[in-house]
């Protein structure tokens, strides 16, 4: 017994790639330098907090 799924438009491909290729900018280019400099406020805080 077996199951086919029939042929996936040539659109849909181009759709999902085209988004995954958007998220992964969006995470990569975006988020992760905002999430690094988030990240040196909190330690430069702390340290001038200890240093106190």
């Amino acid at each position: 017994m077996r199951n086919e799924k029939g042929h996936v438009p040539l659109r849909y491909w181009i759709l999902w790639w085209s988004l995954s290729a958007l998220a992964l900018v969006v995470f990569y280019v975006l988020l992760t330098p905002i999430w690094i400099g988030l990240r040196a406020l909190a330690w430069s805080a702390e340290f001038r907090r200890r240093r106190r």
